[in-house]
């Protein structure tokens, strides 16, 4: 049912109008139907790649996979994906895996910039797909930078909303970062929002908007962006996250949000991705937009 009174909405205000969750983290299935459906991807199109799935029970694209029968390939570092999808039975036709029952590519890989065209075109995909979406908690920019092999047509990327948005900054690129290993907080990974919106313009595709949660931005290819975001979609933009993932040294959570989370990691060095400089973030000055501010802080600007 939401499915369907999202794909009726010619017009929102903003992407956070059409969300709802079947299967993603948060609202991205609703987001991902409603962006499907203003598109209007080509049949021959209609696949799509996702990687940072861990078992895939939860994801960006089953719903589409499920919903929709688009044909994908999904990969994971963590070998518990490939047997999930493989051989546990779905809930609703138990004597069928979601590999069998879809046309669906699952492999176990750890994904570098160095390997990621060779995973992807080794796996029958190049070209346009209908939709790329990366969430590795690490080096998504620089992942999503190396990537030539597919053009797709909707992208969307995690994003690391304790960053701030006004400085285009991302971790270094290290090919063995694990994000539980690189910081005991959990809060030193990924990109920041500006800098994931000015690699996305490099590569032709106009940012459209974040979930309402903060984790997820989302891009269009520009050749099918001007043929519907214009009219479509009235507000464009990011938002900061309010979930609470920091961690203390003993891997237990310690629930630090907002801007407390600024004194474990404003010292750890980051990469401005526009000049290649070597900053941090205590040395950056402002992080946080008013309008991001007055969200985090519950105060109003003025």
């Amino acid at each position: 049912m939401a499915s369907w009174n999202v794909r009726s909405r010619e017009v929102i205000s903003s992407l956070q109008d059409v969300e709802f969750k079947v299967s993603s983290q948060w609202g991205e299935d609703g987001i991902i139907d409603w962006l499907v459906e203003r598109a209007n991807i080509p049949p021959n199109s209609r696949t799509f790649i996702e990687f940072g799935v861990e078992d895939y029970r939860e994801a960006n694209t089953r719903f589409i996979l499920q919903n929709r029968n688009w044909r994908g390939l999904i990969m994971d570092g963590d070998s518990a994906m490939v047997k999930t999808i493989t051989t546990e039975p779905l809930a609703l036709a138990n004597y069928l895996s979601l590999a069998l029952a879809h046309h669906l590519t699952a492999r176990q890989a750890f994904i570098t910039r160095e390997n990621i065209n060779e995973l992807i075109s080794s796996s029958g995909f190049s070209g346009e797909v209908g939709l790329l979406s990366i969430d590795i908690d690490g080096n998504d920019y620089w992942v999503w930078e190396a990537i030539e092999i597919v053009r797709p047509i909707i992208c969307i990327c995690e994003y690391n909303a304790a960053f701030g948005d006004m400085h285009p900054v991302s971790i270094p690129y290290d090919p063995t970062f694990s994000r539980t290993k690189a910081h005991d907080s959990n809060l030193y990974y990924g990109a920041s929002i500006k800098a994931l919106c000015s690699l996305g313009a490099r590569k032709g595709y106009r940012f459209v908007g974040t979930t309402s949660a903060g984790n997820d931005a989302f891009f269009v290819r520009e050749d099918f962006a001007k043929q519907f975001v214009d009219n479509s979609l009235q507000h464009i933009r990011a938002l900061p996250s309010l979930f609470r993932e920091g961690m203390q040294e003993s891997g237990q959570r310690n629930y630090i949000g907002g801007l407390d989370r600024l004194k474990y990691i404003s010292a750890l060095p980051l990469v401005n991705t526009e000049t290649g400089k070597t900053v941090r973030l205590s040395d950056l000055g402002p992080l946080y937009s008013p309008e991001w501010l007055a969200l985090m802080t519950g105060t109003t600007t003025g």
